[in-house]
């Protein structure tokens, strides 16, 4: 088998940090409702440990990219295109992390790295991950 170019890993990588924070976001915006029923930009702030206008620039981006709808004075709310990321993202969130602690990495340890794991995993590896976890 030819070696894998590495610009392509790099370029891969570089795709993946992109689309981590959004992805990142939308998950947390569906756990917010599921937990409290709505999403506010203060709890988001709070979540990430960022402040109120760096909320403000990422939200402003998955309104653009039509992952959510948000109004002044108001929660925010996933589109139905951002209800769909969050499903598959967290989906395979739960993928990674009980892989993580089938191989016996400690909880706490587990629980962090897959929430930087997740972004990089491609479908391919997601599905491998599953069959592990399927075997007795």
């Amino acid at each position: 088998m030819p070696p894998f170019p590495k610009h392509v890993a790099f370029q891969r990588v570089r795709q993946d940090h992109q689309r981590e924070l959004v992805e990142d976001y939308v998950e947390e915006i569906a756990h917010l409702h599921a937990r409290h029923g709505e999403a506010r930009a203060s709890d988001l702030a709070a979540c990430f440990g960022v402040s109120g206008a760096a909320v403000s620039k990422v939200i402003a981006r998955l309104k653009r990219d039509g992952l959510v709808v948000a109004r002044p004075y108001r929660g925010i709310f996933l589109t139905p295109d951002g209800e769909t990321m969050a499903e598959q993202v967290a989906d395979r969130h739960r993928v990674v992390l009980e892989a993580l602690r089938r191989l016996g990495v400690p909880e706490d340890t587990a629980r962090a790295d897959s929430e930087g794991i997740e972004h990089h995993c491609s479908e391919e590896t997601v599905a491998a991950l599953r069959r592990f976890l399927e075997r007795p």
